[in-house]
């Protein structure tokens, strides 16, 4: 039995467009709350929300009784960190700053078994396999995994033709705070020179065979890269949305 098609993997090398929330306050059951709402996919981020292996995990498992698919943000691009995360059944990857072809192959490696890859021999032990239940995994894991790669600096910038000729990566995205920052403006994602960059760079992207994807806090920019074509959009975080719903509450009363 091969392992369930990634359905996800599937709608963004058709080019269609997901609308996704991010999810960083690293609780399961505001995950299940978010995954009511009727989002294409959730992103639970474990580099900047206070995630760890198990909060990780029990957000998977809280969230599989629902429909949108769960991508994952790791801290970093160590193969350790995500080979154990590709054991406990992450299949979507958002591997954050990217910046180099060499960087964006390596991580692909990593995602993928010998002799394509250096992925561990271990899913026998693993809910990825379910437990060893999916008699073909070893054979078809590797094409079900897709791996998105972030690009938020200007090095990743410079490198993005290498990166989005990389074999085996499903997308970019790019990354607006942290390329502000780079560029000499932080905290201001909205000037000209940096937008200008951001624009360009999702232009690249959508006209190589990869996903484009962002996430920003401006609505009239969400808006913009959604009539762009952006395939996999984030318009939120969890963060936001309750915090904004409480301010909200509070000035009714």
């Amino acid at each position: 039995m091969p392992v369930e098609k990634n359905e996800f993997k599937a709608a963004l090398k058709r080019g269609e467009q997901k609308i996704g929330l991010w999810l960083g306050l690293g609780e399961a059951t505001t995950a299940e709350l978010c995954a009511q709402a009727g989002f294409d996919w959730l992103l639970v981020d474990g580099e900047h929300g206070p995630n760890d292996l198990r909060s990780i995990l029990d957000q998977l498992r809280a969230l599989a009784a629902f429909d949108p698919p769960v991508v994952v943000r790791p801290p970093s691009d160590d193969r350790a960190l995500m080979k154990q995360y590709l054991d406990i059944g992450v299949r979507n990857f958002l591997v954050p700053m990217i910046e180099s072809g060499v960087q964006a192959k390596e991580v692909v490696r990593s995602v993928r078994y010998p002799p394509e890859g250096v992925r561990g021999i271990g899913a026998a032990l693993a809910r990825a396999s379910l437990y060893n239940t999916v008699s073909d995994y070893l054979a078809t894991a590797s094409d079900e995994i897709c791996v998105l790669l972030q690009v938020e600096s200007r090095a990743g910038i410079a490198a993005l033709d290498d990166i989005l000729a990389t074999e085996g990566v499903d997308g970019v995205f790019v990354g607006p705070s942290d390329l502000a920052a780079d560029m000499g403006f932080p905290g201001k994602v909205g000037a000209p020179e940096v937008q200008e960059t951001v624009l360009d760079a999702l232009e690249r992207i959508k006209a190589s065979d990869k996903a484009a994807g962002i996430l920003i806090g401006d609505a009239e920019l969400t808006k913009k890269y959604q009539k762009m074509g952006v395939e996999f959009l984030a318009v939120g975080t969890d963060v936001g949305v309750f915090m904004n719903g409480l301010k909200a509450l509070r000035q009714q009363f």
